[in-house]
Formats: C-alpha cells, structure tokens, sequence
C-alpha cells in the first residue's frame, strides 16, 4: 500500500502512515475483514478526539502568553491567515483557536482575516467560523494588511503551519511570508500555532521543504478556478500553495506543549528539539 499526500503538509502523511500501520498489524492478527475495519474506525476516533484537545490546549497556551507579553492591560486584535480553524482541524483550530480562546477569555477586541487568494480560505471558510463563534471580525484583502497594521489596528499575527523545520523556518498558506515581514517592519509579533505532529525535525531548515504549485485555472478564473476566466489567455502563471517564513520573522511557534520562544544565549535562535525533548520527556534522535 503507497501513502500518498500533499507534500507541504507533515501531519497529513504522518496520520495517513499511523493508520497504515494500524491497518497492517489488525490485518495480520485477525481472521474477521470487519475487525480491521473497526481498528480503523477506533484509530480514527482516538485521532479525532486527541486533535480537539491539542487544539484547545493551543488555543490556551496561546492566548494566556498574548495577554502576558500584552502585560494583561488591553483587549487584543489578531490578524490571522487563510483557515485554521474547525473546518481545517478536527475542531477548535490552531491560530483560529487561539483566537477562539482569547474571545473566551473576554480579551478578544478584534479578529482581521484576510481573503487568502487564489482560493479565498479566509473569506469563504476563516469568516464564516468567526460570524458563527460571534467573535468580533473584520474580513481584508490580503493586499490591505499591511496599511492596517500601519494604522496600529493590530497587535499580533498569528498563523498555522503546515510545516516547521528543526530551526523554526516555516512553511505555511502563499502570503504568509509577506504578512511576516510586514508585522516585522510595524514591530508587531508574529506568531505560528500550530501542533508538535507540524514539527518535522529531519529538516534542518525551510531550503529543504517540498512547495507544492497549484493549477493555473486558480489566478485565470474566478472563484479560486472555478468561475469564469478574467485573466488574459496566453499569460504565463506561477502559483505556489505555500511559501516558507524564516525563523527571524517568527517571534513564537505555540504549540500543545507550551509556546517556545528564542534563546538569546543561542544567537537569538529557538531550539525546538531541546523544547520537544523536555516536554514530552522523549529523545529526539
């Protein structure tokens, strides 16, 4: 059996391997094909329910270091990228979670979500999870963020990830880079949520991450490709899913674990794989 995924993206080969190897043992060990069809289903819910508490564990770590690096003195507003919400998750989500959580908290003044082009994540899935929770939101074009963040409407970034190297560098939805630098030059945090299971620590840094490119049809036409074309037929397109935000522009990488955070007698640099170690109590190597 090949396991095939997107290849951006760590946790979804990682779950599709697990499952592989659940399927394989049960079908090794029992003479009855529904039995390897409920180890299946048993495997699935486990992942199910331990996503739900990883997210929610985010989304407290997360908001409880917002509110301590704000000194607890204001209500908070967060920028936030494409969607990393329950629609992306098995629920609560992983940035949307901690926003999700800082709303809670009764600290929440403003949730900004951009449209996230070609596809419009943010608009059509991000928006219609913060209308639902009644968190306070406001949907911007992805090309308005930076006027926004010069207006001193926002006091952090936080986005997911779809894959952190061993130094921090981060692979995340096409934009994210630029949001990045953005908050960089305004002096405005930006944070990366997202699970231990998004840490792949076999790459040293961003260089090695795979980018996947997406169809063309997704610039040409409307709707993400699907509607009607409005670009020039002939035109030449690049569209790559993903781009990778460097480890200097990420203030923090919030995880179920706890928020790990530069160490200044280190270059100014995270140690992840120190952080993992002492918080799962599990050797790396």
């Amino acid at each position: 059996m090949s396991i095939f995924s997107r290849p951006t993206a760590v946790n979804l080969s990682d779950a599709a391997i697990k499952l592989k190897e659940i399927i394989s043992k049960a079908a090794s060990t029992v003479t009855v094909p529904e039995s390897v069809f409920q180890a299946y289903i048993e495997a699935a819910e486990i992942m199910l329910d331990d996503d739900v508490a990883t997210n929610k564990a985010i989304g407290s770590h997360g908001a409880n270091f917002l509110q301590h690096q704000q000194n607890n003195s204001k209500r908070l507003s967060v920028l936030t990228h494409c969607n990393t919400g329950s629609l992306a998750t098995a629920g609560y989500g992983t940035a949307l979670g901690v926003i999700r959580a800082l709303h809670a908290q009764g600290v929440m003044e403003r949730a900004y979500c951009t449209e996230t082009r070609p596809f419009n994540q943010g608009s059509r899935l991000t928006a219609f999870e913060l209308v639902h929770e009644k968190i306070p939101a406001t949907l911007i074009a992805d090309s308005a963020a930076a006027a926004l963040m010069k207006e001193g409407r926002v006091d952090a970034v936080i986005v997911g990830a779809d894959r952190v190297t061993a130094n921090g560098d981060t692979a995340n939805k096409i934009g994210t880079y630029s949001l990045a630098l953005c908050a960089m030059h305004h002096h405005i945090p930006f944070y990366v949520a997202a699970p231990l299971t998004s840490i792949d620590l076999s790459l040293s840094s961003g260089q090695e991450i795979v980018i996947e490119e997406r169809s063309a049809k997704e610039l040409l036409h409307t709707r993400g490709g699907l509607g009607e074309q409005v670009a020039a037929s002939g035109i030449s397109v690049w569209n790559p899913a993903f781009d990778v935000t460097p480890a200097n522009l990420i203030a923090g990488i919030i995880t179920e674990k706890g928020v790990i955070t530069k160490n200044d007698m280190k270059d100014d640099a995270f140690d992840i794989k120190d952080f993992i170690e002492k918080a799962t109590g599990k050797s790396t190597v």
